[in-house]
């Protein structure tokens, strides 16, 4: 099921209103990518990009077309791990956040 554009409305207004949610998403990303579910953790991470530092903002901050940068964070996409790196350090600093990694 395709994903309308007032459920996407919904997910940026969300992450503006609620810096909170946004950085439980961007959790909720790195968790589903360090935990082998790399699609779905794409998906998250578009959808963090364009409430947040949106794609033209982006592709300025990574030196990528955003249209390369689109489709690397589309369900099919395959994004290399410095380009992943990258986004993920856009995004966060845009939250204002720190990536912190436990173990065990």
């Amino acid at each position: 099921m395709a994903l309308t554009r007032d459920f996407k409305r919904t997910v940026v207004d969300r992450v503006q209103r609620d810096p909170a949610f946004g950085k439980k998403l961007l959790d909720e990303a790195a968790t589903l990518f360090l935990n082998g579910e790399p699609d779905t953790a794409r998906l998250i991470l578009r959808d963090l990009v364009n409430a947040t530092v949106g794609f033209e903002e982006l592709a300025l901050a990574t030196a990528k077309p955003s249209k390369s940068l689109h489709r690397m964070l589309s369900e099919h996409g395959n994004p290399s791990m410095d380009n992943l790196a990258a986004i993920f350090g856009a995004v966060r600093n845009k939250l204002g956040v720190k990536i912190l990694v436990k173990v065990g």
